[in-house]
């Protein structure tokens, strides 16, 4: 209901914003953009789904192997003391636990093209075990609160980002945007589990989640004191490794169990393309309300009332300049990334503003898309309280951001 409202709050705010210009100005131009706006962003939201196709096609394939090879079932037993406790009504020993520490294990290392079909398919599993089809479930936004919050322990893309825009040292947002992460993270999900009556300080939840405080405080370890170029490489290639890993892993394991490797990945990848094929509408759609809110100047407005009121509150306005970046993030991932970039370029990659925006472009991931993408994969209208408490974890993670940027470059 909250996406529904919010979707049809784009379109009223950006008319109302188009006719007000319109009169003061006396030219039309910005009904011009906004009507460009909708077909691009259609266009886009298209294209995107088009690009998933074969990467779906891919990996649902490959799980469908892991699946009936028995992988995604030891994938279970591995998770399932931590998993149990998060997710208290999925059935113990339920494949779709394997997937979603498949699912989780992608993100962590920053692997997007793998953890994304991944999860569509836990998505389907999980609306399998729903009682109410047209109905987020518990296990459901529990899944997609730690999806959506953007947890990455290495952020290669935005490191490669700065290497490229002149950043002396690349790597030396690192550790700022995996503090400000984990900040959105734990907000994230001690907000639902607050709501669905599940028990935080449990030991089979604190154990895994001080053992990735652990790792992370090692990687913080090597990026202070190996070369940045050659540990981002190999940190690429390590992922790289991994994946081709698990390919081949599950072929094996497929092997093993003697069924027919390739039957098996063309029955998966079948599924693949359907699932493609059901996100595209509501991609459109959330692409194209974002789209039309940004056209007509909406997004700019709100940008500058927010500087507007920081400087009345005699709060220092050095980093509003990744306002932008920050108000897009939730938004629209390719928009923020070019919001990072811009700013980047305007105010230098080892400036505050440009730190920042790198910041909380690792900080989060993209609510509006993540909830789209991942709900309209399996036809659920309803998404209850999702939106909120994913938005409240986003702006943790960008307050955190803020505090961190003042904090390590202030």
């Amino acid at each position: 209901m909250a996406l529904n409202y919010i979707w049809i709050g784009f379109f009223l705010v950006a008319f109302a914003v188009a006719a007000v210009t319109t009169i003061i100005t006396g030219d039309m131009q910005i009904f011009t953009d906004i009507v460009n706006a909708t077909f691009n962003s259609a266009r886009t939201g298209f294209e995107i789904s088009l690009g998933l196709t074969g990467v779906l096609a891919l990996w649902l394939g490959i799980m469908r192997i892991g699946e009936r090879g028995g992988v995604i079932t030891a994938f279970a037993r591995i998770a399932a003391p931590l998993f149990g406790k998060l997710f208290p009504e999925v059935p113990k020993g339920h494949p779709v636990v394997g997937g979603m520490f498949m699912n989780f294990s992608a993100n962590l290392l920053g692997l997007d093209n793998a953890a994304t079909p991944i999860g569509l398919n836990v998505m389907k599993e999980l609306q399998e075990l729903n009682p109410r089809k047209d109905t987020a479930s518990n296990p459901m936004i529990m899944f997609l609160a730690i999806n959506a919050s953007g947890l990455t322990l290495i952020p290669i893309t935005i490191l490669m980002y700065r290497a490229q825009l002149g950043a002396a040292n690349p790597a030396d947002v690192f550790i700022p945007i995996l503090l400000a992460t984990l900040v959105s993270t734990i907000v994230a999900v001690t907000l639902v589990a607050l709501r669905q009556r599940i028990k935080l300080w449990d030991k089979y939840i604190m154990i895994p989640f001080i053992g990735i405080l652990l790792f992370a405080a090692v990687m913080i370890l090597l990026f202070r004191t190996l070369d940045k170029e050659i540990l981002a490489r190999y940190s690429t290639g390590v992922a790289n490794v991994m994946l081709v890993t698990v390919i081949c892993g599950f072929i094996v394991a497929g092997l093993r169990k003697r069924i027919n490797v390739f039957e098996t990945f063309i029955d998966g990848a079948k599924d693949g393309f359907k699932t493609a094929v059901t996100i595209i509408p509501y991609l459109i759609a959330v692409l194209v309300g974002i789209g039309v809110f940004r056209a007509s100047g909406a997004m700019d407005f709100l940008v500058e009332g927010i500087k507007y009121a920081v400087s009345v509150c005699g709060i220092d306005t050095e980093w509003v300049g990744a306002l932008p970046t920050m108000v897009m993030k939730p938004l629209s991932g390719s928009g923020a990334r070019g919001m990072m970039i811009d700013a980047m370029n305007h105010y230098g990659a080892d400036s505050l503003v440009g730190r920042l925006s790198s910041i909380v472009q690792g900080s989060t991931d993209t609510t509006f898309y993540v909830i789209a993408l991942y709900f309209g994969s399996v036809g659920v209208r309803n998404i209850r309280y999702m939106l909120t408490y994913s938005l409240i974890a986003d702006f943790a993670g960008m307050i955190a951001a803020v505090l961190f940027t003042y904090i390590f470059f202030g």
